[in-house]
């Protein structure tokens, strides 16, 4: 079996999936739409527009892809991985319906309660006026609050509020000055959790699922979680200080319930699916749902993965998941993300990078945001650049070579959190 494979991304997550995938035998041609630097290492980049079926589609019967395998979030609430199984090709990702898990906050709150998992209690609105009364009753009950943008936002819809004047603000700067778009039109306003933050990744074809080890990310910019929500700065796994009961309970409850529960919808999942955890004094509660590897936990989770990344994928879109060894090493990683100057607000690129062949060879360099030039030169093209990722026995041994190696690249402007695994096993509590 020589399987023709087109993975749609462009980040350092397609980079990670691009690698592992390009290890299996039964590979017998990778394409990646569009790609990046890192990716055209192991496959052919081709330009496309991720968020068009029809161009997806017409692209994937050009090269005559087996398999089409779909991880960023907008190709996938665009209805991509749809247009492709109504035209007889195989993929990997939900559908549109399925996705609504992640691209409609309201959506996921509604299926949540109705399956009983546990989540913060919440209110969607489409009128700012009463999302406005809402959070003033909120704070005149001593409590506090989080509003996030009902659809997609590139992980950074989200605004935890410590005063009634910042969730308000929050409410004028999605519902009236339209600072996500149409993903802000529509809020959800809901109680703020507080506690300790893990991701709980699976594989899954609507029947089977297959539990990836948990990770922690890190989201605001500055050491110490603070500043600006980003899309992911850094991420180490495995989170020591989780308990194994409280693991099992999440995987059994939140996870393996909610495929159960899309199913019962109507809306068989296909793909990778990811419960964002807050471990809070009332115990783990949903703090968001993805229907998607996550940006950055790929990075640290993939090399830790024994079996054939290849074969998963394709069992889970033909619904043999069951059929195939899925197995972990025991390793920890820790992924530093390295970041333009001003991300997550504005940035400049264009910055040659240097230092990255002076890396330690098992140490990994995933490219978020990076292009060669006419001349071959590396240079920086987004906000998130790099995910260097090492590999340790503990996640204290695998942060000193992370740090090490990241010490020897250098762009200009480049900006990286010193602490990410620094809190592996008392980690910093958080508010979402």
């Amino acid at each position: 079996m020589a399987l023709n494979v087109l993975l749609i991304g462009s980040g350092a997550r397609e980079h990670a999936i691009a690698w592992k995938v390009a290890q299996s035998p039964n590979l017998g041609k990778l394409w990646i739409g569009p790609g990046n630097a890192g990716t055209a290492a192991y496959g052919e980049n081709v330009e496309v527009e991720t968020t068009d079926p029809e161009a997806v589609l017409a692209l994937a019967q050009r090269i005559h892809a087996d398999l089409v395998i779909v991880t960023p979030d907008d190709p996938l609430a665009a209805g991509v991985v749809d247009c492709l199984e109504a035209a007889g090709i195989a993929a990997f990702g939900p559908t549109r319906a399925a996705a609504e898990i992640e691209w409609s906050k309201s959506f996921a709150k509604q299926l949540m309660a109705d399956a009983g998992i546990a989540t913060a209690g919440a209110k969607t609105f489409d009128n700012a006026w009463e999302a406005r009364e809402f959070a003033r009753a909120i704070y005149m009950a001593d409590l506090q609050c989080v509003v996030k943008a009902d659809g997609l936002a590139l992980g950074k819809g989200v605004v935890v509020c410590d005063t009634v004047a910042e969730a308000l603000q929050a409410i004028e700067d999605a519902m009236v000055h339209n600072r996500f778009g149409p993903a802000g039109a529509r809020i959800v306003i809901e109680q703020r959790m507080t506690g300790r933050e893990t991701s709980a990744h699976a594989f899954t074809d609507g029947v089977t699922v297959r539990h990836m080890p948990f990770s922690c990310d890190y989201k605001p910019v500055f050491d110490g979680n603070v500043g600006p929500n980003t899309g992911g700065i850094g991420v180490y796994s495995p989170p020591g200080w989780l308990d194994p009961a409280i693991q099992s309970a999440i995987e059994n409850e939140v996870t393996e319930r909610a495929v159960r529960a899309l199913a019962a919808a109507g809306r068989p999942y296909r793909g990778v699916i990811y419960p964002g955890m807050m471990l809070t004094a009332d115990g783990p509660q949903v703090v968001e749902f993805n229907s998607r590897f996550g940006d950055p936990e790929t990075e640290v989770l993939l090399p830790r993965l024994r079996s054939d990344l290849l074969d998963i994928c394709h069992a889970v879109a033909h619904g043999r998941l069951a059929e195939v060894p899925v197995e972990w090493s025991d390793d920890a990683t820790v992924g530093v993300m390295m970041a333009s100057a001003g991300y997550p607000g504005e940035y400049e690129t264009g910055f040659p990078i240097e230092g990255i062949d002076s890396v330690d060879s098992d140490v990994h360099v995933f490219i978020a945001g990076a292009q060669r030039d006419e001349a071959g030169v590396l240079r920086t093209s987004g906000g998130r650049v790099l995910c260097v990722v090492a590999i340790g026995a503990t996640v204290a041994e695998a942060r000193t070579r992370a740090y090490d190696n990241v010490r020897r690249i250098h762009f200009e402007g480049a900006h990286y959190r010193t602490d990410i695994g620094a809190t592996a096993d008392a980690p910093i509590e958080a508010s979402r």
